[in-house]
Parts: structure tokens; C-alpha cells; sequence
């Protein structure tokens, strides 16, 4: 006699009742974990920049300008402290007028990864608006805020034909113009993180008269030709032919699919297949930015880019070179002789001729930086600092961000934000620098 529905199974079929069961009550603990874990699921939820500012109680605008060669970029601004939205800034003769700065983003990232902290004393912009500054942020072209142009469509190999080189030439001093405009003032703070800070020096070596428009340049972990991968496979395939990853992403953009993981993943796992993959690429440990962090600012992370961008870092860091793109690269053999070096020449940017004072502040556990080629390339008034523990982004959200970073930050702002600088002054601050261990504390961090 058959027990009714137990008997009707055979033992394959029971194993898999049972597996079926235990996966669902294995998500239902997930959930719960994930639930309770101290994270404010409003950031790792919140759709834009407006809404991750609204978080906070800030107020954001979005604006939209047009570069000469036909992108639409998105722009952010916080010009208001809380309780103060009413108040008109630098906007004309009765505005109140604020110093303004400006903030650029890294790779594959955009506007949001500034403002997506689970405190808000950690989150720079924040902290800058409330020191009375006129905060703008800016974005690259094909990022989330700006996937547009007037003359082809994301959809086209065109729209995605372009590389480090139109980020320099185009998207930061447009950006830089149109912010000046906006505001009726005569020149900006300019606080890059990661390729932020190389876009940053690429376009002030070629652009005269952004070293006017920028009073200080302040650049968090600074990129400007890495040395190279750390995982020793992966680096040499592409040091050997960066070309190969148009092989491997097309294109277009470059991991496109990473939106579709985050959404199917749970947040703890997406946040371990974030470390573990910045583990594998660049030996991060990522110790210093707290699980909570991650949980709320991994989503935020990624955003579109090009894979020629990326083409073209890997033609810098296997050059050693941080030079312009190459559109006629050749095959290792041959760029090792002297045959193929006399008729073929990839510019480099200049930027020992940028004027504007450059304040640097790296990690000492940064991979990516290597301070002494990278102040090589700079004018010798660069002012340097390390902050021995840190990796790459703890820049932007590590536990003590605000106790390492900010002071350095304030000190350059209060130095270097007056109408006009002087080279003696320039050199009076690099001497004080080089004196302290630590930042001045001039806003009271």
C-alpha cells in the first residue's frame, strides 16, 4: 500500500522537493539578513542624483549642455544649504554670491557615486555646500546623464567613438564654460577623483586658458599612466595588444550587462562579486569602506563608457606614456624598433606647462598610482600627499574619508580660492605642505 502523494514520488524526485524547499527558505534568510543589515536602503534604491541629494534633505538642479562637438551632458549643482532653497546664487547683481567648485567622476562611473554615502558628514559635496560653496558635478558622454547627441544615436558604433582624448578636449572645458557662465564667475575649483584627475590634466596641458578658468586643481587618487594590472595574465594580454578588447566588448559601450547583474543578484552577493573582482584587477582589499558602505554605494558604481576609453589606458599603460589615442597602433615587434619609431609618434599630453596650482593626495596602498613617474610629469611646484592606508576608493567612501581627505581639501580651497594666486603664494602653501604631516584644520572637521 502507497502512502497517497509520498508514495507516488521516486528518490530523484524527493531530492529535489527538498532542495526546492531548502532554496526557498534560503532566500527568505536573505531577505531577512539584507533587511537588517544597518543600511539605508533609500540610497542603494534611489534612482538619480536628485534623489539620493533629496535623501539628505538637499535640494539638486540638473542641467544640460551642449559640447562643440555635439554631446548633451548632464550637469548637477547643490548651490543651497539646507533651509536656504529660496535664496538666489550667483545667478546676478542681488544673488548671493559662493566660490564655486567643481567635481568630476572616474571610470565607468558617473555624478552619483559622490553623494551615495550612508552618512552625510562623509559625503564631499555635502560638506562643501554647507561650507557656502556653489557645488557642481560633473559627467562624461555616455554615462547615465549624458547618453545623447545631436548627431548620432546610442544605439551606433559613433555615438561610442571616443576615447580619453574627447573627454580632454571637449567634455571638461565645455563643462567648465558653461559652469563659469551659469555662475557669472571668473574661474573655479576643480576636485577630480581617479580618471577625473586625468581628464583634468590632459585638458589643462592643452588648453591655455582653462589654467585661468581653474584656480586650484585638487586630485583624489590621481591617475595618469598606472602601471599596469595585478593580476599578472590579464595584464600582459593587454599590455601585448589593448586592441583585443574591442575583441572581447565590441564597440559600443563596455560591460553593458553589468546593470542586469546588480538587478538579478541579491546586494550582499553583488557586493562580494564587486570586491572580489577589484581584488583580482587590483589587489584592493577594500577594508577601509564598511559593508554597509558597499551595500549602499556598489549600485551606484557603474555606468556606461566606451570601450575605445578604455582602449586607450591600456595603450598608456603599456607605453608608459600618457599620451593621446592611438589610432594606428602597431604590433609589439615593431614598436620596439627604431625603423617603425622614425616615421610614427603618438603625442603625449604636456603637462608639465599646466599653470594651475595641483594639489595631489594619493593612497599609499593604491595600486594604481605611482607618485614618482607621476610628479615627474608635473610641474615641480605639484604639491603631494600620501595618506599611507588608503586604496583607491576610499577616497570617495571610506569610514574615515572625512578625518583624511576633507582637511586636505579645505586647506587647498582656503589657499587657493581668493580672485587671484600668485606663483610666490603657490609656493609659500607647497613649502607649508611639505613641513606638515597633516592637513590644516581650517573648517573645524
Amino acid at each position: 500500500m502507497t502512502v497517497p502523494l509520498i508514495g507516488r514520488l521516486n528518490i530523484t524526485e524527493y531530492v529535489a522537493l527538498v532542495g526546492s524547499f531548502l532554496l526557498v527558505g534560503l532566500e527568505a534568510f536573505i531577505r531577512v539578513f539584507t533587511l537588517a543589515l544597518p543600511i539605508s536602503t533609500s540610497i542603494r534604491n534611489a534612482s538619480d542624483f536628485v534623489e539620493l541629494c533629496a535623501t539628505f534633505g538637499y535640494t539638486a538642479e540638473e542641467h544640460v549642455m551642449q559640447t562643440k562637438d555635439g554631446y548633451l551632458l548632464g550637469l548637477h549643482r547643490l548651490a543651497w544649504r539646507k533651509g536656504e532653497e529660496d535664496t538666489k546664487v550667483n545667478g546676478g547683481p542681488k544673488s548671493v554670491k559662493k566660490r564655486v567648485v567643481y567635481l568630476h567622476h572616474g571610470l565607468l562611473m558617473n555624478s552619483e557615486v559622490w553623494v551615495c554615502l550612508t552618512d552625510e558628514q562623509r559625503a564631499l559635496p555635502f560638506v562643501l555646500v554647507e561650507k557656502g560653496f556653489d557645488v557642481w558635478l560633473g559627467n562624461n558622454r555616455g554615462n547615465k546623464y549624458s547618453k545623447k547627441s545631436i548627431h548620432s544615436s546610442p544605439t551606433s558604433p559613433e555615438f561610442w567613438n571616443f576615447s580619453i582624448d574627447e573627454f580632454a578636449f571637449h567634455d571638461i572645458p565645455d563643462s567648465i564654460g558653461y559652469v563659469l557662465e551659469t555662475t557669472g564667475q571668473a574661474s573655479l575649483s576643480y576636485i577630480g577623483f581617479s580618471q577625473g584627475t586625468a581628464q583634468a590634466f590632459a585638458s589643462l596641458a592643452v588648453h591655455p586658458k582653462l589654467n585661468d578658468q581653474v584656480n586650484v586643481f585638487i586630485a583624489l587618487a590621481p591617475a595618469m599612466s598606472p602601471a599596469g594590472l595585478s593580476n599578472g595574465i590579464v595584464d600582459a594580454l593587454v599590455k601585448a595588444s589593448p586592441q583585443v578588447l574591442f575583441l572581447l566588448f565590441g564597440r559600443r559601450s563596455i560591460l553593458s550587462s553589468a546593470a542586469m547583474w546588480e538587478s538579478l543578484l541579491y546586494p550582499p552577493l553583488f557586493t562580494k562579486v564587486i570586491d572580489l573582482g577589484l581584488s583580482f584587477l587590483f589587489a584592493w582589499r577594500t577594508k577601509n569602506i564598511d559593508t554597509s558602505q558597499k551595500l549602499a554605494a556598489y549600485p551606484h558604481l557603474y555606468s556606461f563608457t566606451s570601450t575605445k576609453s578604455v582602449v586607450h589606458w591600456f595603450q598608456i599603460i603599456r607605453t608608459k606614456s600618457f599620451q593621446m589615442y592611438d589610432d594606428d597602433p602597431h604590433p609589439p615587434f615593431l614598436l620596439t624598433t627604431s625603423r617603425s619609431r622614425k616615421y610614427t609618434k603618438v603625442a603625449r599630453y604636456p603637462t608639465r606647462n599646466i599653470r594651475t596650482p595641483i594639489v595631489l593626495v594619493y593612497g599609499g596602498s593604491d595600486s594604481l598610482v605611482d607618485i614618482r613617474a607621476m610628479l615627474r610629469e608635473l610641474p615641480p611646484q605639484t604639491v603631494a600627499t600620501e595618506i599611507p592606508h588608503y586604496e583607491h576608493l576610499d577616497f570617495l567612501w571610506a569610514r574615515d574619508v572625512a578625518d583624511h581627505v576633507f582637511p586636505h581639501v579645505a586647506d587647498a580651497l582656503e589657499s587657493f580660492t581668493g580672485a587671484e594666486h600668485t606663483r610666490e603664494e603657490y609656493e609659500r602653501y607647497r613649502i607649508v605642505r611639505q613641513h606638515s604631516r597633516a592637513a590644516a584644520a581650517c573648517w573645524g572637521i
